[in-house]
């Protein structure tokens, strides 16, 4: 927010530019037709000014643009746009600019969708309802009818994704850390023997799970799993009722997770200085002592943003999981999409709802990440902090 108030209200050669492309595309919205709602249709001559001031702008740019192509070398000398008080006027002529585009986008596009959609909900509850035939009145008429489903589909896509990632977050940093292990001179053979196979199995593991996809994988543990229950004497409604296509779901995404939040934290870890595992071993740590009071917490906060991206990540592949029918996102658009045979249009619908939930994820997620931005204490050594590196 600060640079953006910097860039706001700071005097640069960008103002010209960018408010250029601010008015063009407020005078193709003007030049568009009016919705329903439109509340410049009853000031049509407040309208043609502000349409003539975008032109005005856009005719100064071009004279700009001009003069510094014919005085490239001596320009910020010579033009007159380049003065203090040219730059200052400019800039406060920008802002009406920007608000005029402002103005019209709201008329022609918020008020567009308010009247496409005021159009669709009255169809809907007409006695025989029919689909409006504009593109965007029957997307409206579409999620207006099937609220009820996209609703069931984005809450099983939501409890997916974070319940998926938080498991899969516990799984990773047991599998990560039988994934570091060596072994260490005081250890007895039971010891090293186990070490070896946990850090093989974690090896194992992370190799089959990234290298095949998510959807083949929930095939493998949806069917698998059933086939299992079928070997007892439950019946196919009984197995249903147990092991469910969200429970299957669930168990793909965290699976799936655990292995590459696996490797996420394995980079922060390994971007943790040696010198700090070597400073408390001096001290008279154990390696599970250093790892758990030096390493890991070290390793943890470096991985984070790699960690929190997961979440982004199982958001949207969540939407493979309706091969064995979880009731997603995914699966509730194929639904009404096969209602209304407007494959296009439902798909335009889910992806703006995905667009917002990955948004949110990301701005949640970042705040989040902020939290923790604060300088690592070292252990043992008066070095900067190690650098952060991408997991």
């Amino acid at each position: 927010m600060t640079r953006l108030r910097e860039f706001v209200t700071g005097d640069h050669r960008y103002v010209l530019l960018g408010t250029s492309a601010a008015a063009l595309v407020g005078m193709l919205l003007s030049s568009s037709p009016r919705p329903e709602m439109s509340f410049l249709a009853q000031v049509f001559t407040v309208e043609l000014v502000m349409y003539y001031v975008l032109v005005a702008w856009l005719v100064l740019s071009a004279v700009a643009l001009v003069f510094k192509l014919a005085r490239w070398r001596d320009y910020a000398s010579l033009s007159p746009f380049a003065k203090p008080a040219a730059r200052r006027a400019l800039r406060y002529a920008s802002y009406v600019v920007w608000a005029i585009a402002i103005v019209l986008f709201v008329d022609r596009v918020v008020m567009g969708i308010a009247s496409a959609w005021s159009v669709a909900v009255a169809a809907a509850n007409m006695a025989d309802p029919r689909r409006p035939e504009p593109m965007l009145e029957s997307m409206c008429y579409i999620l207006y009818q099937g609220r009820d489903t996209f609703f069931t589909g984005l809450v099983t896509t939501v409890e997916l994704a974070v319940f998926g990632t938080a498991i899969a977050f516990i799984l990773a940093l047991l599998l990560v850390f039988a994934r570091i292990q060596t072994v260490d001179r005081p250890d007895n053979d039971f010891v090293r023997f186990w070490k070896v196979v946990g850090a093989g199995f974690a090896k194992v593991y992370s190799t089959v799970v990234r290298g095949t996809p998510m959807m083949v994988q929930a095939m493998i543990i949806y069917f698998g799993v059933f086939g299992l229950f079928r070997m007892t004497s439950l019946t196919t409604t009984q197995i249903n009722g147990i092991w469910t296509t969200f429970a299957a779901g669930l168990v793909t995404i965290t699976l799936n997770s655990t292995a590459y939040m696996m490797e996420v934290l394995r980079g922060g870890i390994e971007s943790v200085d040696k010198g700090q595992a070597e400073a408390a071993r001096s001290l008279g740590l154990s390696q599970w002592q250093a790892m758990r009071k030096v390493v890991f917490p070290q390793g943890i906060k470096y991985a984070i943003p790699g960690l929190s991206n997961e979440l982004v990540i199982n958001i949207k592949d969540s939407s493979v999981l309706s091969v064995i029918g979880t009731f997603d996102l995914m699966f509730a658009t194929t639904t009404v999409a096969g209602i209304y045979y407007q494959q296009f249009q439902t798909a335009l619908i889910s992806t703006v709802a995905y667009l917002i939930l990955t948004m949110v994820a990301t701005w949640l997620l970042g705040r989040f990440a902020r939290r923790f931005d604060v300088k690592v204490e070292s252990v043992g050594s008066t070095s900067d902090a190690p650098v952060k590196v991408e997991g």
